[in-house]
């Protein structure tokens, strides 16, 4: 189960701290009901913070997506003046309540959609749905045929098993770059799937997620989504 926590800081873009903070200084409503319990469940209901519905009408609903460099953090703001990816987005394209729908690290690049429709975030990045997410790996030295195994199979992360993940050498690449697919989010958790597994990343480019496709999208570089783009997206996340 998603926690209010989680489901505000996806939906809103602010950082797990200011959201922490908001929810405990009573400024969250769910279905116009106060909630000051970050750990409180949450599983659909309208969010709002400050009295402001974080899904925008349908008329002002903006769905984008970016081709995101590393450098960059994924957040509204940053405390410590880091570039956001939100610098990137042309005035043309910004909207009210903007976010990203899920992050990245920010030494990772690749493919993050930004929207303002809090219900599409919701619906993929709550675990229940199981969204895949598709990233190219480059490690520091070939991986051995045990460590692809072991992968495959699930390792431990923080006490608790990681699901399999499928996983693949690219065709025509160097012999230590990769492609993995997994349906599960946590946090850094490719980078720490291979730490464990006895490998490091120096790469890490996410270039699919659900039926969304990086395609040749410049680095840096933010797009519209379709139509058939954002309905596509709402099958995979179980209809949101």
């Amino acid at each position: 189960m998603t926690t209010l926590l989680r489901a505000l800081a996806s939906a809103s873009g602010l950082s797990r701290r200011k959201a922490f903070a908001a929810i405990r200084e009573g400024r969250v409503t769910v279905d116009g009901r106060p909630c000051s319990d970050p750990s409180a469940p949450y599983d659909g209901g309208e969010l709002a913070l400050d009295g402001s519905p974080l899904t925008a009408p349908a008329a002002e609903r903006a769905y984008l997506l970016l081709n995101k460099p590393p450098g960059f953090v994924t957040t509204r703001s940053d405390e410590r003046g880091r570039r956001t990816v939100f610098d990137l987005v042309p005035e043309a394209l910004r909207a009210p309540g903007l976010h990203s729908a899920g992050r990245l690290d920010m030494d990772t690049s690749g493919l993050l959609i930004l929207t303002n429709d809090g219900g599409l975030t919701y619906a993929l990045t709550h675990p229940r749905h199981e969204v895949e997410k598709e990233y190219h790996v480059r490690l520091a030295a070939p991986p051995s045929d045990g460590q692809i195994a072991r992968l495959r199979g699930g390792v431990d992360l923080d006490g608790r098993p990681a699901r399999p993940v499928r996983l693949r050498r690219l065709a025509g690449a160097e012999p230590f770059q990769l492609s993995i697919t997994l349906r599960e989010g946590r946090k850094r958790q490719v980078r720490r799937m291979f730490e464990a597994a006895g490998g490091r990343v120096t790469m890490l480019r996410r270039v699919r997620e659900g039926p969304l496709e990086l395609g040749g999208l410049a680095e840096g570089s933010v797009r519209r989504l379709t139509p058939a783009e954002v309905e596509a997206l709402r099958r995979a996340a179980g209809g949101g």
